[in-house]
């Protein structure tokens, strides 16, 4: 039997705590400077529309929110990188109910700074059936208020081999907040889940709840 979203979070988590105690030092040093400034009123909240936009997908075809609204619901969700290994525990989970949300006519798209040939790694790697956008720069994650700088961890970072200005085509050094939205078929957003524990992930499941209440 599959381990659920929760379970694999939580093993994954568990392993962190053997990283030597400078890196976990760094990393709640980091998250705990973040919370002291983070205000989660000044997000996208339910009732507002979103923000009209054009990503490139990871083919490298332009993709605007028009077309994809044009379709039905969407359910955004928003991913650090696939560097991440929480962000692609999410994404595979997702593509588990792929046909659940499809049943519903609910589009499901992933959402990175990452540039479209990182994306496409990602999308083949963990065997993707749905579109994974690239948002340069974070332009749609800054306007919905989830932008998180990490350029506090340059140096946590390299020392996995990670570079963020290499991935994401700039030197910013900045990630959304992992965060879900849906969004009904008129751009206006529904529900959302926008938690800054990079940890803590929407299940699919409540999604689908999500989903299921909106169409009643």
């Amino acid at each position: 039997m599959s381990l659920s979203q929760k379970d694999e979070l939580e093993q994954f988590t568990a392993r962190s705590y053997n990283f030597p105690p400078e890196i976990r030092t760094q990393l709640s040093d980091g998250h705990a400077k973040f919370l002291s400034t983070w205000d989660p009123s000044k997000t996208i909240q339910p009732g507002a529309k979103l923000p009209s936009f054009t990503m490139t997908d990871a083919t490298g075809h332009e993709v605007t929110s028009a077309s994809l609204l044009s379709k039905g619901p969407l359910l955004l969700t928003f991913y650090r990188g696939e560097w991440c290994p929480f962000c692609n525990i999410a994404i595979r989970h997702l593509q588990q109910h792929l046909s659940e949300f499809s049943a519903r006519g609910v589009t499901l798209v992933a959402v990175s700074p990452e540039l479209p040939n990182q994306n496409l790694s990602t999308a083949e790697k963990h065997a993707l059936q749905f579109p994974v956008l690239t948002d340069l720069h974070n332009a749609l994650a800054r306007k919905l208020g989830i932008v998180y700088d990490q350029s506090g961890a340059k140096d946590l970072h390299a020392s996995f081999g990670i570079d963020l200005s290499e991935r994401n085509g700039d030197g910013s050094w900045e990630v959304p907040i992992p965060a879900s939205l849906l969004v009904d078929r008129d751009g206006v957003v529904r529900n959302t889940a926008i938690d800054p524990d990079y940890k803590v992930r929407l299940d699919p499941k409540t999604a689908l709840e999500w989903i299921d209440a909106m169409q009643k």
